[in-house]
């Protein structure tokens, strides 16, 4: 399997933390923080190995906006982020 640098995002939901990886739209959940990231982590694997079975993982990793930096896709860095409302 190819590797993938992600960046997650957890949150509390009904009693359980719920993991999510933004850019790929993946997400998982667990009764602890730990167990979230675990089962994000499985869950990004197995999105990843059945991309490659398929062999849609470049196309999909480049519309995720991901480039290869080596031998990992990482996510691209933007030059500014912010924070910003309306109304």
């Amino acid at each position: 399997m190819q590797k993938v640098a992600f960046r997650i995002e957890i949150f509390r939901e009904n009693g359980l933390y719920v993991g999510l990886c933004p850019e790929l739209n993946v997400s998982s959940f667990g009764e602890t923080i730990e167990e979230a990231k675990r089962s994000l982590v499985e869950a990004v694997g197995a999105f990843v190995k059945e991309c490659e079975k398929m062999g849609t993982l470049e196309e999909v990793m480049t519309e995720a906006s991901f480039i290869r930096d080596k031998d990992t896709w990482v996510h691209r860095k933007p030059v500014v982020e912010e924070l910003l409302s309306i109304g």
